[in-house]
């Protein structure tokens, strides 16, 4: 079983965009695929509740019904959406059970400072050897000061960025039908699916 974490302890920042459509990728390539929510809020699993029937089959598990991130088995991936305010043993939880962390971030001074901080915890808390973690622009704008800004500051983090997700209505409007780019026809979504192949390729290493 491959657990794959979504987390940055700053809310808004697109935890939940992001971890549902890995989901969504994941179950396009055959994957038997959970989608666990440890947000008290539950918004990826109200999402998976809006799910059509003819979609790929994604799993739901309440993983905020428990202090420990103990993954049910039983499928080949597991996909954890994070709360905000992700601190201390919850930390260390997500950093003994994931294989892959990935952390989204918006061009916002704010995300920015809060991650840093996020970031500099997980490189002195980190522990088990293997442990992939990774970065990812969410909603950026390639024409504005704050794009440039936050690709200098990722420049700086000393961990892989796997791309920059452009500000698209598409994740919105796909996500209040229970779907990601990765369930509609591919040419409707090209320009999205484009900004994907680095995350993708990362998420099959």
């Amino acid at each position: 079983m491959t657990v794959i974490v979504v987390a940055n302890p700053k809310g808004g920042v697109g935890k939940s965009t992001l971890a549902t459509n890995v989901a969504g990728y994941l179950a396009r390539r055959g994957r038997q695929v959970m989608l666990g929510d440890a947000d008290i809020q539950q918004s990826a699993n109200a999402w998976l509740g809006m799910r059509p029937a003819e979609a790929r089959p994604i799993q739901s598990w309440d993983a905020s019904a428990s202090d420990e991130l103990r993954p049910p088995k039983g499928v080949s991936h597991v996909v954890i959406d994070t709360p905000g305010g992700l601190h201390g043993k919850q930390i260390k939880e997500v950093l003994k059970r994931a294989d892959k962390l990935l952390i989204p971030l918006q061009p916002s001074p704010f995300d920015m400072l809060a991650t840093r901080a996020f970031v500099d915890d997980l490189q002195e808390r980190r522990r088990a050897a293997g442990l992939d973690i990774a970065v990812v622009g969410m909603r950026v704008d390639a024409r504005t000061i704050a794009s440039e800004n936050l690709r200098d500051f990722c420049a700086g983090l000393g961990l892989p960025v796997l791309g920059y997700l452009r500000d698209t209505q598409n994740y919105i409007r796909l996500a209040m039908r229970g779907l990601t780019l990765f369930d509609v026809p591919p040419g409707q979504v090209a320009k999205d699916l484009e900004q994907w192949q680095l995350i993708c390729d990362w998420l099959e290493a």
